[in-house]
């Protein structure tokens, strides 16, 4: 063998090496990049739900408000769909939409059950802060149901219940659809699908 061939197979080996280090490297800027995004946009949403002022009644629009939010809710969700299945890393994609997603969901219902709370206190055991809503919609959606917030009044059961039923449809149906999406494409990526 001689020293040319011998170094130049040395040289291929390290400059492969040096590759899939690069790749690597690659990959976890990208995984980062992306939970940052996913982390900073749920803690935006949250931010804009403490600060926007939320000092209306509770009636017939804040009912309407919310009917309206759930159905963008499905927008984004449609939208989010799309972006995925076109997205070089669909995976990650659906990562951030499910950080995006879940957010503005809990927040439109703790937004709510704010002004419920405000505007007819004997809604629940206790009259709730933004903090307290937040609160009690995340047990809620987690199903856990703590037992020191808890709607004693026939609008507040009723709106437990639709979260309760909105609940199930998000994480039965949307996780799913955008995880199924994350794997279309995949298969797009990789010349196996549509």
């Amino acid at each position: 063998m001689s020293e040319d061939g011998g170094g130049t197979g040395a040289r291929a080996g390290t400059e492969a090496g040096t590759g899939a280090g690069v790749e690597r490297a690659r990959r976890r800027r990208l995984l980062a990049v992306h939970l940052l995004r996913a982390g900073g946009s749920a803690v935006l949403l949250t931010a804009l739900y403490f600060a926007v002022p939320l000092d209306r009644g509770f009636g017939a629009a804040t009912v309407a408000v919310l009917a309206v939010g759930l159905l963008l809710f499905g927008g984004l969700i449609a939208w989010q769909f799309a972006a995925i299945t076109r997205s070089e890393y669909p995976r990650l994609r659906a990562l951030e939409a499910m950080a995006t997603a879940v957010p503005v969901f809990l927040l439109l219902f703790s937004a709510v059950y704010f002004l419920l709370s405000l505007n007819r206190p004997e809604t629940f055991t206790e009259p709730l802060s933004r903090t307290d809503a937040l609160y009690f919609t995340v047990t809620v959606f987690a199903t856990v149901g703590f037992g020191d917030i808890v709607p004693v009044t026939e609008t507040g059961r009723v709106l437990a219940t639709v979260q309760m039923a909105a609940d199930l449809i998000v994480v039965g149906i949307v996780v799913k659809v955008l995880f199924g999406a994350a794997e279309i494409g995949l298969s797009r990526r990789h010349g196996d699908g549509p």
